[in-house]
């Protein structure tokens, strides 16, 4: 293909994505007060469990309910047109790669999918557990009246750092199928690994509780020790795969 086609082809690949997020919104502004009383559920979750606390969401003006219904629909958007924008990605990179690459590229896709769900989930679960922490600090005689915009806010980027963070052991046996990071240095460095975990987990969570930090750092150190694994069967196979007469010495005569 010449740098115009490939050009086009970029463009037909973005068009496809951008209409697949906005057809995935509008189909989610239909369930907006499904997903809206999804998302509300942890902090009426809290409501029920500190009935002494008074706590409500307020729209704060009158465009914030609209506004807080586009927001809403476009983050479920993403989330329900991922597998689509994916594909796309993979299918616009897929016609350089050789055979066993588009395999191994394939198998990513099909990894990188469950695993985002899943951090997605796992946010969400442990939602009413952080508000009640970080909500029990408020002092007695007080009041938990939120923005809707602000909470809503603050819900999406939870669940979203929960995905992306999930996503980790994808990026470690991705360096470790191109060489860069093979299963011996994994290992010999997973105390270093941990302790950046725990301090991404810190900084990238969007509560300051240890227990939202411990929730997401266990995992992730979990699947650092999956990719591990994985990377380690990988270089097994590579090193089979190794001709012998790649560790004959440049000085001595190959048997070839």
């Amino acid at each position: 293909m010449t740098l115009g086609e490939h050009f086009r082809e970029f463009r037909r690949r973005l068009v496809i994505c951008a209409a697949s997020v906005f057809i995935a919104s509008i189909v989610a502004g239909f369930f907006y007060e499904e997903v809206f009383a999804f998302l509300q559920a942890p902090f009426e979750a809290y409501g029920k469990a500190n009935p002494e606390v008074d706590t409500s969401l307020n729209f704060a003006e009158a465009t914030a309910a609209l506004s807080n219904l586009i927001s809403l629909s476009i983050f479920v958007g993403v989330i329900a047109a991922s597998p689509i924008l994916l594909w796309q990605a993979w299918a616009f990179i897929v016609p350089g790669l050789t055979g066993k690459e588009k395999r191994i590229s394939l198998a990513f896709l099909g990894a990188t999918i469950p695993l985002f769900l899943l951090g997605c989930w796992l946010g969400y679960a442990i939602l009413p557990q952080s508000l009640a922490i970080l909500y029990g600090f408020s002092p007695e005689g007080t009041s938990n009246i939120q923005q809707v915009s602000m909470y809503f806010s603050f819900v999406t980027r939870f669940i979203l750092v929960f995905g992306v963070g999930f996503l980790f052991p994808v990026v470690l046996v991705g360096l470790n199928v191109i060489g860069v990071l093979p299963a011996e240095r994994l290992l010999a460095g997973w105390r270093i690994a941990v302790v950046f975990i725990f301090v991404f987990a810190a900084v990238a969570t969007p509560t300051a509780d240890p227990f939202t930090m411990f929730v997401f750092a266990a995992p992730l150190t979990v699947l650092y020790f999956a990719a591990w694994f994985v990377a380690r069967l990988l270089d097994k196979r590579k090193e089979k795969a190794r001709p012998d007469w790649l560790d004959v010495d440049d000085n001595e005569a190959s048997t070839l």
